[in-house]
């Protein structure tokens, strides 16, 4: 994929779903808790708010539907596309840069460089 910026960088409910399905096909539902468990509960997400954001990843091409696997007939899927695990590792790579300079910049707690 091509252009990535125009996706980065990512809000932090959408970085949060994208790790959620980078490891692997989930439901609306086990996305919800998968992405509290992950967040230590900090982003609780209505369902308004998760199906908001699927759909607008679905439009986007980073996300698919898919008929579930679990034998539960009508139950809808979710996994990532290769343009959302390409969206998802660069901003993972941008927020690892991020990091290297503000570890060069700050100082940690009592004086010393992080």
């Amino acid at each position: 994929m091509k252009n990535l910026d125009r996706f980065l960088p990512l809000q932090e409910p959408t970085l949060y779903i994208l790790l959620s399905l980078r490891s692997g096909e989930k439901h609306g539902y086990a996305i919800l808790k998968d992405v509290a468990e992950l967040s230590s509960k900090r982003i609780k997400m209505s369902t308004g708010t998760l199906y908001g954001a699927l759909y607008r990843l679905l439009d986007q091409g980073l996300i698919e539907r898919i008929e579930s696997m679990g034998g539960v007939r009508g139950k809808k899927e979710y996994r990532l596309t290769p343009s959302g695990m390409e969206v998802f590792d660069a901003e993972v790579g941008r927020m690892k840069q991020l990091l290297l300079v503000a570890e060069g910049r700050v100082p940690a707690e009592g004086g010393q460089q992080i």
